[in-house]
């Protein structure tokens, strides 16, 4: 089956992500609401949920309870297919010092809920195949706040974010974990039986904003913290400015400062100067056609980055008659690598040297005001 962002249950790989505390029936709650009522089903084929230690022990206690727990019970009562949950899906929240926390009631305690959280949505994003479901409906505010910021800054078009909606009395009440296919009395706290298979439960789907496209590669690879995420998309969010060290060959862009090889850094140099004059795009030089004004422009600013020691002689040689179409294509294409994967993979972002709207040519520049662009040294 073909995948379709706008339909997550044609995805392969289905991970429902859940927060809870002590109430561990928000796993089956969802995953009724998902896979039973709802039409077109989205039925999970793993389960991730976070939680602190004593958390933990109560979902075990109740949703396995080996293999024969409530969650095995909702598979068998409405026939759902195998999903991966068990000891080993279950992610007790550490504190610093890689404790098991019994709950969130620090700031450091918040700290570290936020960053494994983070670590966790920016783990199970890295997936094209997959597809999440985010509940934030269990465990303490702040942590389901930190799960539904972290989907908004790694979240795709296929994930969803929701909250589960349970009807008086059964919400809360302690025997509950979902709607029956038969008879289940239980008794409320005024003594009062009701009978679960006449509970009404629902999700309520949270819109969320996407920011995904706004954080740096390395941020969607690597080992990342909450503030570090939060600090990137803001600063992808923020005003444009772009300031250029040559001697240090450095750039700061987006808020951040990263190094760029000489030949790119010069190729950004020379079209900044440009556009900072209020100069035209640029054509691309025509295929065997050198343009030998290019080349002197362009080796100006090399000349600064590399010093007269002779690292420049091989770039000078090579464009000796003029810069061509395959060297300034390919500086072009390398800069963008550089610069996307600093800054992250943003559609037209003002840093990239991007093709001007002329119909008849190849044009190209930095689409950025030009009070925006600063020549300086960048502090170490």
């Amino acid at each position: 089956m073909t995948t379709d962002p706008a339909r997550p249950e044609t995805y392969p790989r289905r991970v429902l992500v859940v927060v809870t505390g002590m109430s561990p029936q928000v796993v089956t709650e969802t995953v009724y609401a998902l896979a039973v009522p709802a039409k077109p089903a989205w039925v999970p084929t793993e389960i991730r949920l976070l939680t602190t230690r004593k958390g933990a022990e109560i979902a075990k206690e109740h949703l396995l309870k080996g293999g024969n727990g409530r969650f095995q019970q909702l598979r068998q009562d409405y026939q759902l297919p195998a999903v991966d949950f068990d000891a080993r899906s279950i992610h007790t929240l550490s504190d610093d010092d890689g404790e098991a926390m019994d709950d969130i009631q620090t700031p450091a305690h918040n700290t570290a809920a936020a960053d494994a959280i983070t670590q966790l949505l920016c783990e199970l994003t890295r997936d094209d195949g997959s597809a999440l479901h985010v509940s934030i409906a269990g465990g303490r505010k702040t942590m389901g706040f930190y799960l539904g910021y972290a989907l908004s800054l790694y979240g795709r078009a296929q994930d969803r974010l929701s909250h589960v909606l349970v009807n008086p009395p059964y919400e809360s009440h302690p025997e509950f974990f979902y709607p029956t296919p038969t008879e289940r009395l239980i008794e409320t706290r005024d003594g009062e039986l009701v009978d679960a298979r006449k509970a009404r439960v629902g999700l309520a789907e949270i819109p969320f904003v996407r920011l995904r496209e706004g954080l740096p590669q390395d941020l969607l690879e690597g080992k990342i913290r909450f503030h570090d995420a939060v600090d990137a998309a803001q600063q992808a969010l923020g005003p444009v400015e772009l300031v250029i060290d040559l001697r240090g060959r450095r750039v700061q862009a987006g808020g951040r400062v990263f190094k760029v090889p000489p030949v790119q850094l010069a190729f950004l140099a020379w079209l900044a100067r440009r556009q900072q004059e209020g100069l035209e795009w640029l054509p691309c030089p025509i295929e065997e056609i050198p343009e030998p004004e290019y080349a002197t422009a362009f080796l100006r600013e090399h000349d600064v980055i590399v010093g007269h020691m002779g690292s420049n002689e091989r770039t000078a040689k090579r464009l000796a008659d003029g810069m061509g179409k395959g060297f300034f294509l390919q500086t072009k294409s390398r800069l963008h690598q550089t610069m996307t994967q600093a800054l992250g993979p943003r559609e037209h972002p003002a840093y990239l040297v991007v093709r001007g709207r002329e119909e008849r040519k190849r044009v190209y520049g930095l689409d950025i005001d030009p009070n925006a662009i600063h020549f300086k040294e960048l502090a170490p």
